[in-house]
């Protein structure tokens, strides 16, 4: 029995959660480490919150998509994103041919 874990990041349907799971890779040639991710449809019954930390194990299918169930939650929302945020723009940036 595998237990993941990974962070929310949908709570758009009602007993359903969008997990992201980040695992590193070595390069088979070049050995350099690469960050894989993956999206899991996870039975919700503990109402967890978009930001939450959770653990989920495999279980019997609860729909098509569905085969995973949240066992409990890790972090809040102070937890460190896995997924990269991108750099905001000065509003002061210059367009090309501005003066």
């Amino acid at each position: 029995m595998k237990i993941f874990t990974g962070k929310v990041i949908s709570k758009r349907m009602q007993k359903t959660a969008t997990v992201l799971v980040e695992r590193k890779v070595s390069h088979p040639v070049y050995l350099k480490l690469m960050k894989r991710t993956r999206k899991y449809h996870v039975h919700d019954e503990v109402d967890v919150k978009v930001g939450d930390a959770v653990r989920f194990v495999a279980t019997k299918p609860v729909s098509k998509l569905k085969k995973w169930k949240i066992i409990g939650v890790v972090g809040g929302l102070s937890v460190k994103s896995p997924v990269k945020e991108g750099k905001k723009r000065s509003s002061i940036t210059k367009k090309k041919g501005d003066k």
